[in-house]
């Protein structure tokens, strides 16, 4: 018995330390081109080969996805400001390294706070970034397109939260935001639509969202007031059901629902809002628990079949409800060549034509297609 379960432990450490390297690389875009996620049976069939019998002679049966090892606590998180605006750069390693030296800086084109929304474009545009990254270099490439179609840009900053305040591993590096609890991030991003509704006497914003940007903008949506002041909801890559990173979240609850609350103990390395997101946690399941969407919002949701981190691909994708439309995109359909995987999709000329296509269908009725390399992304090259 005493093997067994020294077996048991030492199956379950190579797993435990899988799952943070998997996180790891999936944040910095690195790694080779990803396999297909292994399924929740699968995963439970690999765990159960390893575990002791139950006192009553059974063998151990683990459940799936069930409950959830995170919990906000009193940890700090808070936004800050995009300002002066940083170059614009075609590839997302540029803009990853400008953002790490210039954490605060806005994306071109945005943070105009006398831009004037036109007759043809109404709403401003509120953009929000994803897990570890920031205002800056999730939307180098994207944001001062948007301004010269003439869109006022705005952007900001959210869930920033240190080492020492709870925000796990990531902000050690400048810039790494997008940590914090997800229910303050949503408030986070209310005060901010109401700050540029109020700047550009505007009813009503979009938003186009990348990662776990897309899941707070939906909470904020349903819990947060911002049905009423939100027109359209632009998301890539978004974790809206949750993820699998790969199957590695699901292992992780497999492995909570044993007994052993491992994701628990990673959220001081991986910060709350990364166990949020994992598949079947307790904010997913309080996010949809009333259906995907809300009334009298226009959803597009946009994946990568190529996404290391939100897997699989129809977890991103919504369900429309009552008086909601919703067009759900797999980014390679009709362009086989966007080799764009969750960060570089962001840097994707077709990402940006469906953006724009979404914004303002009239004025943007067409979509490209071009070669966006994985990993690296060009904006259309190398």
């Amino acid at each position: 018995m005493r093997q067994t379960i020294r077996g048991s432990a030492a199956r379950i450490g190579i797993f435990a330390a899988t799952i943070a390297l998997a996180v790891t690389m999936a944040a910095n875009g690195a790694g080779a081109a990803p396999p297909a996620a292994p399924t929740a049976a699968e995963l439970a069939y690999e765990m159960a080969a390893g575990l002791p019998t139950a006192p009553d002679g059974q063998p151990l049966r683990p459940i799936v996805d069930s409950g959830s090892g995170s919990g906000s606590g009193g940890m700090v998180s808070r936004a800050a400001e995009a300002i002066g605006e940083g170059p614009e750069v075609s590839a997302y390693t540029a803009a990853f390294a400008y953002g790490l030296s210039h954490p605060n800086s806005a994306p071109p084109g945005a943070n105009r706070w006398d831009c004037v929304p036109s007759a043809a474009h109404p709403n401003p545009v509120v953009l929000m970034h994803g897990t570890w990254l920031n205002a800056y270099d999730n939307f180098a490439y994207m944001a001062p397109k948007l301004a010269r179609a003439g869109f006022c840009v705005f952007a900001f900053n959210y869930g920033l939260s240190g080492l020492l305040e709870g925000g796990g591993l990531g902000p050690v590096m400048p810039g790494r935001n997008a940590v914090g609890p997800m229910e303050d991030s949503a408030r986070q991003l209310a005060a901010f639509v109401d700050r540029v509704r109020g700047a550009t006497h505007a009813d009503r914003v979009d938003i186009v969202a990348h990662s776990q940007g897309g899941t707070v903008s939906n909470q904020y949506v349903k819990f947060e007031g911002g049905a009423d002041k939100v027109g359209r909801l632009v998301t890539f890559g978004a974790t809206h059901h949750g993820t699998t990173m790969l199957g590695m979240a699901t292992l992780g609850r497999l492995i909570t629902n044993l007994g052993i609350p491992i994701l628990g103990f990673y959220r001081p390395i991986l910060g709350p809002a990364n166990i949020e997101q994992a598949i079947g946690s307790e904010f997913v399941t309080r996010l949809n628990a009333g259906g995907d969407t809300v009334p009298g919002v226009a959803y597009t949701i946009v994946g990568s079949r190529y996404d290391q981190v939100m897997n699989p691909l129809e977890l991103a994708f919504l369900r429309p409800g009552p008086d909601a439309t919703v067009d759900n995109i797999t980014l390679q359909d009709g362009c086989e060549q966007d080799l764009s995987d969750h960060l570089t999709m962001m840097y994707s000329p077709r990402a940006l034509s469906i953006a724009l296509h979404a914004l303002d269908p009239a004025g943007h009725p067409n979509l490209t297609c071009s070669f966006n390399p994985w990993f690296v992304g060009g904006g259309g090259g190398l």
